[in-house]
């Protein structure tokens, strides 16, 4: 099913300068190759289950450009969905985290070979860890926003999820809890719409033409952009962020994505031509306004490559979690 979301054709120059264009891309690039990796290891039975996001780089990478990290309330919180390797790259994070919690190795720094792929958790970066079921975040995003508003500051919560999980009562709960005129939250929820739930076509689902749309019962500012171009992402994000952290009310911002790969694994993992792909409409953008040349981003590409296989090695022959660590990371350990 075709989805015309494309980056915007233009003759004026793209409103970024070049430095956090070429970051951006390059963020975009080492994404990409990170979860063509994590799928490739599926595959070759490197790993037991794949779900990422590619198709939302030119969304989750901004994202975690402009995030206030650091741990404590004083500092962006991000209830996060499993689709959301680029935010985490763009936070700082090593590649070969993912790549080892997808071989479920004892060095995975997420959840210590317990986890699904794509389930982050990182302290030090105030990065909530990833739950399976979907949604859940959306109704503890606002405790963080409650003490993030007692604590005082501009620091923030950042909750995303799916279009398919906002039929979920979590996500009600935080529209519910973050817009009380009496307390309203500083949180920045996020909706990132691919148009499908797993198997089921978004169109036979909603009845709101738009998933933002839902925040205006709720008198919260909302807005939906196209997730798909990297550039509209960076500035939309960046005013939103600013609205909740002076304003201390929440926004809803719904990003239109792709989903490159189908749902995960689950559904074969293999490339969707009928998607529009945000790095090569991108590319294309930054080719034309003489950003990077085409060898220039194909050395990269083929440099992120080769790191990639290289780290996946290293993954590959790193010792499983022992069975006696099965209680550890519980909250009451070794009982």
């Amino acid at each position: 099913m075709s989805r015309p979301r494309l980056i915007k054709e233009s003759s004026a120059p793209l409103p970024l300068d070049r430095e956090l264009l070429v970051r951006i891309h390059d963020l975009m690039v080492k994404t990409r190759v990170l979860e063509e990796r994590l799928i490739q290891m599926y595959k070759q039975g490197h790993g037991y289950f794949w779900i990422g996001g590619p198709g939302e780089e030119a969304f989750n990478v901004p994202l975690g450009l402009l995030m206030k990290k650091g741990q404590g309330p004083e500092y962006d919180y991000l209830h996060a969905h499993y689709r959301q390797s680029g935010t985490l790259l763009a936070l700082g994070e090593e590649p070969i985290g993912a790549l080892r919690q997808m071989k479920n190795t004892a060095s995975d720094p997420y959840s210590g070979g317990r986890n699904f792929a794509g389930h982050f958790s990182l302290r030090k970066y105030n990065v909530a860890p990833v739950s399976s079921p979907i949604e859940v975040q959306y109704s503890i995003a606002p405790g963080t926003a409650m003490v993030q508003k007692r604590v005082g500051g501009d620091g923030i919560t950042i909750v995303t999820g799916g279009d398919a999980g906002t039929a979920e009562g979590d996500f009600a709960t935080c529209l519910v809890w973050s817009s009380r005129p009496a307390n309203p939250l500083p949180v920045l929820i996020i909706v990132t719409n691919n148009k499908w739930g797993i198997s089921t076509a978004g169109e036979g689902q909603h009845g709101e033409t738009r998933v933002s749309e839902r925040g205006k019962a709720f008198n919260i500012r909302s807005k939906t952009i196209n997730g798909n171009d990297p550039v509209e992402a960076y500035l939309e994000l960046k005013e939103a962020m600013e609205y909740v952290r002076t304003e201390r009310k929440p926004f809803l911002l719904e990003a239109n994505v792709s989903r490159l790969y189908g749902h995960s694994s689950a559904s074969g993992a293999n490339y969707v031509t009928e998607e529009v792909d945000c790095l090569k409409d991108f590319e294309k953008r930054l080719e034309q306004d003489g950003v990077l040349t085409r060898q220039q981003m194909d050395d990269l590409r083929n440099r992120y490559t080769e790191d990639m296989a290289a780290a996946a090695r290293i993954a590959r022959d790193e010792p499983l979690p022992e069975p006696e660590s099965i209680w550890k990371h519980i909250f009451a350990e070794d009982k």
